[in-house]
């Protein structure tokens, strides 16, 4: 047992010496010591460079443990691969290109390198401790778990601050603890056991949010380039949330080249990920992407200046410091490079002044191995991430919300509903429907004291091309408010008319700004990835799919509103493009021309939007978990059991001037099935959105003072309410259209008494503002639009538990029980005359000129009847 202790001992000392290290640095070096590091590559000349100097640095800075390379490769990459010698390797299938999806995403190999290695490797059963390191990093000391302050539930990793997605929406979505996220990578020191249950999670996260391409903006992810790339770093964080590990965060261990390190912390882990320099040197490991510098004899990376020069150049010591670290990186590198040609049997390099250098003490003594730092090992606070603004509280930017509708039965019940919803969820600043009307629809028209209005005029039928497309009225409609109102709002919503609104949609909390808006992803719009966008705008690359909600600097729409209607007008006009596999309009009738208008003419401004998941949500989809979604957007049908709604079914329907009005009752929540809490959601979501709708029409039909719907009433009196309320609305079109600054008191009073004070009441200058189209941005509406011209006037609902909405009119019906009274009376009237004539034939030798007259008018009076009733009646009873 002594003769044990003393090996051991003098085993102690003799690493002590050959590391340059005092005996007390490797004290804490005891059982359980089993370390092992993972790195993971593909099969590139890029990462085999980057293989060469890690591989290099790990020996050299006596990295305790074997150490293994993960290479990800294809098959047809792997024939050709010349690097299996580089490093100690575990060879892992390539998920590159994701096999499910086709997703090209070669990050993702480092999860799913990990998950395999702990698999199927053989030396994974025999770790205690991990060391996680990219490809792209040089090791200056001993990375010792424990001794960085690690351990079992608690591992140890560097800080990144800018994954933003950790204290905002990204991490409600994908992981049940957003409160547990750490912003965290590059090095990770955990237990095999933390491990094994975060890597699988740390995988099928990263696939989560790799496909969570709403998420993709710098707002949420901060990611400069907005593709997605940091979705694996983000699969990490969430991952370890998710199975509750708390890291112990270090600002300290590992540095970028071209950082200045803090006073007294000695880096122990150089990360050269991004571009540096010293002088007029500088290096990027992007400039090497294709360099096959490992199998090209006796080349290195250009070299940097000497210590020397880096004396005479900084005078200031930390910034020195900085300098030095910058080229001990790229030495090592070249260092490394020279002993793995020298390994391949190229031939002795020419002595040269910078290989002198590479093999002096002086480099020997600048790169030996980093021992810890007590202020190396110093953590950070966990409360360190979270942003904290003491600044004192703007206010918020003023918005204005616009919809645009037609005159049409159709859109007054959809103004209904959204102008209701619009009080009822709070919405900051006023609303305006932006009415397309042509100047005959206009006179006949009963809605004008729906919501404060904007007059425009139709272009449903083109003037030029004679195009039948109402759908270009929202366009039109926004173009011509912003040329004939002048608003104080800074930003403007823009909806469409079959919404119904659930909370504030705000630029502050959607984070909008000038040149970039808010809106939601429409992703069937292909056309922006194939030649339609290179047709129709000259930058392709920035057209986004999106519609539905939009939240846009008034400054941005005042020069968008032109684009948006010329784009428009171009890709109706591109009849050649209409198809299906370009456009992804399942009718290919160009029906989505409008809302490809939008997407071309936002990237020909290059207005690069932020994509919100979280705002709209249509009926019948299943919701996202903890998500509360702004609007519904019943633009398509959706059901709930036996009960369904269909908003083209009601196309026709005069839902609005008919009293009591309203569409069939959707199920009881309480009746809903409990079991599945996905389908109880989105069932509670559809009845909360039909609901809404009938709740709208019942407040609307008290406004209009109907009689009670349990009284007894005649349809003359719903006849009379109807002829009132036509009377009104016609003398309040003529007194706004004779005034166009005059205050629509009336209207807005009215709508204001549902949820608002009088001192909100609007006047028409800032009622008129407001955006509607004759259709949606959305698939949906094209199906509905389509449908509904093959649609009866009465509507086809497959509810089994409301009756079907009357349709018939009251002044139809009187008027037809006066057709059968004057049908009945005339039959009387001339059985009467054919009795009179019978008891004539009596004396028809003394009948004269005078009876013949007589004849003849009363067989006048039989037909000659045509809105006469009267008087046929007093014929007959002459006769």
């Amino acid at each position: 047992m002594m003769e044990k202790k003393a090996i051991l001992v003098l085993l102690v000392l003799t690493l002590s010496l050959i590391s340059g290290q005092e005996p007390k640095k490797i004290e804490t070096l005891k059982a359980p010591y089993r370390i092992h590091t993972l790195f993971s590559v593909e099969c590139q000349n890029y990462f085999d460079w980057q293989t060469v100097g890690l591989m290099h640095s790990y020996r050299k800075a006596q990295q305790p443990g074997p150490i293994t390379r993960l290479l990800s490769c294809t098959d047809e990459e792997r024939k050709n691969y010349r690097g299996m010698e580089l490093a100690p390797t575990f060879e892992v299938p390539s998920m590159s290109r994701h096999p499910k999806t086709g997703d090209w995403y070669p990050a993702i190999n480092k999860p799913a390198g990990v998950v395999h290695w702990l698999k199927y490797s053989k030396e994974a059963q025999n770790v205690d401790w991990v060391v996680i390191l990219d490809a792209d990093m040089i090791i200056r000391g001993p990375i010792v778990p424990w001794e960085i302050g690690a351990e079992k539930g608690r591992p140890v990793s560097a800080y990144y601050g800018y994954l933003i997605g950790c204290d905002n929406v990204l991490a409600k979505l994908h992981t049940k603890h957003p409160e547990l996220c750490d912003k965290v990578g590059g090095l990770l020191a955990m237990h095999i056991d933390d491990l094994r249950a975060l890597a699988p999670l740390w995988l099928s996260k990263t696939e989560e949010v790799r496909e969570d391409r709403a998420h993709w903006a710098t707002n949420y992810t901060g990611d400069i380039y907005g593709t997605g790339w940091i979705s694996e770093m983000y699969g990490y964080s969430f991952g370890a949330a998710e199975v509750g590990l708390r890291h112990k965060i270090n600002d300290n261990l590992m540095i970028y080249p071209g950082y200045i390190p803090r006073e007294g912390v000695e880096p122990i882990l150089m990360h050269y990920g991004l571009p540096f320099n010293v002088g007029n040197w500088s290096f990027s490991k992007l400039e090497h992407h294709d360099d096959d510098i490992v199998y090209n004899c006796s080349r290195l990376f250009p070299e940097p200046p000497y210590p020397r020069e880096i004396t005479q150049m900084e005078p200031d010591r930390n910034k020195r410091r900085a300098l030095f670290l910058n080229i001990e990186c790229i030495n090592t590198l070249n260092e490394g490079l020279l002993l793995q040609h020298a390994a391949f049997g190229c031939p002795k390099p020419k002595w040269s002044k910078y290989l002198s250098f590479l093999k002096s003490k002086t480099f020997a003594e600048l790169s030996r191995p980093k021992p810890l730092t007590s202020q190396s090992r110093q953590m950070m606070e966990v409360e360190v991430h979270k942003e904290v603004d003491n600044a004192p509280e703007k206010p918020h930017p003023k918005i204005h919300t616009i919809f645009s509708t037609e005159c049409s039965p159709y859109f007054d019940w959809q103004t209904v509903g959204l102008v209701h919803s619009f009080y009822k969820s709070g919405q900051p600043g006023n609303i305006t429907r932006l009415l397309s009307c042509t100047e005959e629809d206009l006179k006949q028209y009963k809605g004008h004291d729906l919501a404060p209005t904007h007059y425009v005029p139709s272009m449903s039928r083109h003037p030029l091309t004679g195009d039948w497309y109402p759908a270009i009225n929202k366009p039109a409609a926004v173009l011509h408010w912003m040329n004939h109102v002048k608003t104080d709002a800074e930003y403007i919503v823009i909806l469409d008319a079959d919404m119904i609104m659930r909370g504030p949609i705000t630029p502050w909390e959607f984070n909008a700004s000038r040149g970039h808006p808010v809106s939601t992803l429409y992703d069937y719009l292909i056309g922006c990835d194939n030649i339609l966008a290179k047709l129709h705008t000259r930058h392709p690359e920035a057209c986004d799919k999106v519609g539905g909600v939009i939240i846009m600097h008034v400054d941005d729409l005042r020069k968008f509103a032109l684009q948006w209607l010329h784009k428009t007008v171009e890709v109706r006009l591109d009849r050649s493009h209409w198809s299906k596999n370009i456009t992804g309009d399942v009718y290919e009738a160009g029906w989505i021309s409008e809302m490809y208008g939008y997407s071309f003419g936002a990237a020909e401004l290059n207005l690069r939007h932020v994509i919100s998941d979280e705002i709209l949500i249509y009926p019948g989809y299943v919701p996202a978990p903890g998500v509360n979604y702004r609007v519904f957007h019943y633009g398509l049908e959706y059901r709930v059991g036996n009960w369904s709604f269909d908003k083209a079914n009601w196309r026709h329907v005069d839902l609005v001037n008919k009293c009591w009005a309203k569409f069939p009752s959707p199920p009881d929540p309480s009746s809903l099935d409990q079991s599945d809490n996905n389908s109880l959601q989105r069932d509670l979501l559809s009845i909360e959105c039909a609901t809404t709708l009938n709740e709208a029409l019942r407040i609307h039909h008290e406004r209009r003072k109907c009689p009670d719907p349990n009284s007894i009433s005649t349809t003359n009196q719903d006849t009379t309410n109807e002829t009132r309320t036509n009377d009104d609305a016609s003398r309040t079109n003529a007194e706004t259209r004779t005034n166009d600054d005059e205050t629509r008191t009336d209207a807005e009073t009215r709508t204001n008494d549902e949820t608002r004070t009088d001192a909100e009441t609007r006047t028409s200058a800032e009622a008129r503002m407001a955006v509607e189209t004759t259709t949606s941005r959305k698939f949906g509406k094209v199906d509905n639009d389509v449908r509904g011209l093959r649609h009866d006037d009465v509507p086809k609902n497959n509810s089994q538990q409301s009756s079907q909405p009357d349709t018939s009119n009251g002044t139809f019906s009187s008027m037809r029980f006066w057709i059968m009274a004057l049908w009945a009376v005339s039959i009387f009237a001339f059985l009467g005359v054919m009795s009179v004539m019978l008891k004539g034939r009596k004396g028809l030798k003394k009948r004269g000129k005078g009876y013949k007259s007589k004849r003849r008018t009363s067989y006048s009076g039989f037909w000659d009847t045509n809105g006469q009733d009267n008087r046929h009646i007093r014929n007959a009873e002459t006769a």
